[in-house]
């Protein structure tokens, strides 16, 4: 017969078994029990991540486009940038040498980016025009600091046309005109450069705006204005596509005489180009009027342009 001790024992086993079994059944804390993911901490680790791209994906390109900005960006220290655009071609012009209205100059280039030049520079206030326009207006904008974006309307869609447009369309000193005849699809012009290109979302086509709109360095009519209320942009001096007769100008602008307003000289504290809207300058005092007082300096008539009507002489 089995002692009172052995039943204890026997029956302190069987409740051990149990107590074993239950726990491997309820999936405590035990290496046999399921573990629990950190759904909250994977989530909030993926939205970091994805903040941290999405942040990357925004800056990482005004970054590069900023340092390519900076890179084409004139300086004291580099004077034209676009000496690093690869198809850019520079020649030396004479500044401020004039031609009338009814007369042509034989250029050298076409379209032409410097040379003797209409008095009357075409509006370059970011307008786009929808005809070709005479090119010696065009060439008086180009000494006033502005780019000229042309095009072969026979070579170019209307998605190009839509994308040099969105470079020009309200941004001061720049203007765009068809060029009819044009050897390229795109030719854009600055005073002494010119960049001819086959697509217009080449990355040129900013590279030399940058580089050259409104350069300081680069063009000889430092602070004249680009406004001009005397230039019709509804419909300006149309493009005259033959050959210049043999009285047109020469390169050379032989017989022409130097405005010295755009040679740096001028009134002190205007604009190298006179007053905005004035092709020629201030027109001179009436013939006879009484000298002006001391220290004011004189102001030459013009020479070619429109007529502007007579200033009646200071009150002595």
């Amino acid at each position: 017969m089995p002692s009172k001790t052995s039943a204890k024992s026997a029956k302190a086993i069987k409740a051990a078994g149990k107590s074993a079994g239950s726990s491997r059944k309820g999936g405590g804390g035990g290496l046999g029990g399921k573990r629990q993911i950190p759904w909250l901490m994977i989530g909030a680790v993926v939205c970091i991540l994805a903040l941290i791209g999405g942040i990357a994906w925004v800056l990482v390109p005004k970054i590069q486009d900023k340092q390519e900005q900076d890179k084409f960006t004139p300086s004291a220290q580099k004077k034209d940038p676009s000496d690093q655009i690869p198809g850019v071609v520079k020649k030396d012009y004479a500044a401020g040498m004039h031609v009338a209205a009814t007369q042509r100059v034989n250029y050298d280039q076409a379209p032409p980016f410097g040379g003797p030049h209409d008095g009357s520079w075409a509006a370059c206030t970011g307008v786009v025009y929808a005809k070709a326009i005479r090119t010696e207006n065009a060439v008086h904008s180009l000494e006033h600091g502005a780019v000229w974006i042309t095009y072969n309307p026979d070579k170019v869609d209307q998605a190009a046309i839509d994308t040099l447009k969105s470079k020009v369309k309200g941004k001061p000193y720049s203007l765009m005109s068809p060029y009819p005849g044009l050897d390229t699809p795109i030719s854009l012009q600055s005073w002494g450069h010119q960049l001819k290109l086959n697509s217009a979302d080449d990355k040129r086509v900013g590279e030399f705006i940058t580089a050259l709109r409104l350069n300081q360095y680069a063009y000889p009519e430092v602070g004249a204005d680009c406004a001009n209320p005397t230039f019709n942009t509804d419909n300006p001096p149309p493009f005259d596509p033959t050959a210049p007769g043999p009285d047109a100008v020469p390169m050379d602008g032989k017989g022409l005489q130097q405005d010295s307003s755009e040679l740096g000289g001028g009134i002190p504290g205007m604009p190298t180009g006179g007053i905005p809207g004035l092709p020629n300058g201030i027109p001179s005092l009436p013939t006879g009027s009484p000298s002006l007082p001391a220290g004011i300096p004189t102001i030459p008539a013009p020479t070619d342009g429109p007529t502007q009507p007579e200033q009646p002489a200071p009150a002595q």
